[in-house]
């Protein structure tokens, strides 16, 4: 049995991409847009594409019902309609938006390929470098992207990673002597470029240029999160800011001066990182920071940890000498972590980048798992208590009421036997995830029965000759 794989298409010509498409059976017209809808999909998938395709929702709405004449009024025009198989196209030429080069089709089966060009892997630390400062944060907490010149442009677009490279959005204002637009953005690494007049630039202004792993060059921008500063000094001539996020490097990070110390913007990604001063080349461990390490000179470095703060608890083992948590957030170091005693049990806080992990507690040497968490998995062959630090979805199994086992199994952990031991919650099986930007395939096994996950609709075949079901995480 095979599944339906591509049932909405809405196919985008875009040069900074170049994508194997999964389907080869599709006619791209290189000077239109193409608009194929599948009447029998479900209406969540096709309010998706529609967003994407920029059609508003009540012309969606009225174009279910059999009414064309407000995506016609859009620039659309129906091209052929057999069966429950709708198909518009738009002109290119005639468009306020770009024509692009190679095509690039969103469906309900993503294209696959290698990484993810265009969009910046998971990092620890960056800084902007521009010649002139033509991108910044505005106090409101909006992003703003200027282009100075181009005046004689016709149209020109901010297109980048945060709006999957679309050129359907993005529209910049034409001021005096430049373009200007506001975009919102969290703290993070950005790609993006410009299109003027169909023509795609890098940023001449931003001298910090990366390879987006598909052939093409794009410029890169950090919105910051972090301030680190240095109270005092006033006579220093020279103050730099070296930490293992940057490799130590004692040039890099001048810190500005201020008129009660010093300081550096920048963006810090979760996790551990160990910095410290350089004043005038003397070596100075931040002074309003506790936490410190010292080097294998015997210096002193400061550590700042970033991330969710987690609060481990262990009730009862009153007599326990030594009692710590560990986990595959450090490593599985049996010492590392110590928990303070209580009146009942034991308990410690501590700093964890968002994740999935799994941990025991260690006591007298002993390792446990935690009686108070329902949530199970499997490492190496043992089994672990299992943590997500903010999750960002919810795997939920209706029913099932008298299975005495439910698991989540999937390509998140290879597909490792005994899988994520689920609660049970009211009605339904749960258990929380924290998935990066990504395709997912997954199955449930209840009572040792593998299924597909009955409330999501989207499935592929596996080389099983069974079903996998298939989770988007944008």
């Amino acid at each position: 049995m095979r599944g339906k794989y591509i049932l909405v298409v809405f196919v985008l010509l875009i040069s900074s991409m170049k994508i194997a498409v999964a389907q080869n059976n599709l006619f791209i017209a290189r000077d239109h847009l193409v608009l194929q809808i599948d009447l029998k999909t479900s209406d969540k998938e096709l309010d998706s594409i529609f967003k994407i395709a920029g059609v508003s929702k009540s012309n969606a709405q009225k174009l279910l019902k059999g009414n064309y004449n407000s995506i016609k009024e859009d620039g659309w025009d129906l091209a052929t309609h057999e069966n429950k198989i709708i198909r518009f196209d738009r002109s290119l030429s005639g468009l306020n938006e770009n024509p692009q080069d190679a095509p690039f089709e969103i469906t309900t089966h993503l294209p696959e390929f290698a990484g993810e060009p265009g969009y910046p892997v998971d990092v620890k630390y960056g800084v902007n470098k521009y010649a002139h400062a033509t991108v910044f944060a505005l106090p409101s907490g909006l992003t703003r992207f200027i282009l100075p010149g181009y005046t004689r442009a016709r149209r020109v677009f901010l297109s980048g990673n945060f709006n999957h490279w679309s050129t359907l959005k993005g529209a910049m204002k034409k001021g005096d002597g430049g373009w200007i637009i506001d975009v919102k953005l969290e703290p993070g690494a950005y790609e993006y470029k410009y299109i003027v007049d169909s023509r795609w630039i890098t940023d001449p202004n931003n001298l910090q240029l990366i390879d987006d792993g598909a052939g093409n060059t794009n410029s890169l921008f950090f919105k910051y999160n972090y301030t680190i500063k240095l109270a005092g000094y006033p006579s220093a001539k020279k103050v730099v800011l070296a930490g293992d996020f940057n490799k130590w490097n004692a040039n890099e990070l001048l810190m500005d001066k201020k008129s009660n110390g010093w300081e550096k913007h920048l963006f810090l990604g979760d996790g551990k990182h160990i910095y410290h001063f350089l004043v005038d080349e003397k070596w100075v461990a931040d002074p309003a920071n506790p936490k410190k390490l010292k080097d294998d000179d015997g210096r002193l470095n400061s550590v700042l940890n970033l991330g969710e703060a987690i609060t481990f608890k262990l009730s009862g083992h009153k007599n326990a000498r030594n009692v710590f948590v560990a986990g595959n957030f450090n490593y599985w170091r049996p010492d590392e972590f110590s928990m303070d005693k209580t009146s009942d049990g034991w308990t410690i806080t501590t700093t964890i980048i968002p994740g999935n992990y799994q941990y025991r507690f260690v006591v007298d040497g002993d390792w446990i798992t935690d009686p108070a968490n329902p949530h199970y998995a499997a490492e190496d062959g043992k089994i672990n208590s299992f943590l997500a630090v903010r999750p960002n979805h919810t795997f939920k199994l209706k029913g099932h009421a008298n299975a005495k086992k439910v698991t989540l199994n999937g390509s998140f952990n290879n597909w490792e036997e005994n899988g994520y031991i689920m609660e049970r919650k009211g009605d339904s099986w749960t258990i929380d995830f924290y998935l990066k930007p990504g395709k997912y395939l997954y199955k449930f096994r209840v009572d040792g029965e593998w299924m597909i996950d009955p409330g999501n609709k989207l499935w592929e075949q596996n080389d099983h000759d069974s079903q996998n079901s298939v989770l988007w995480i944008e």
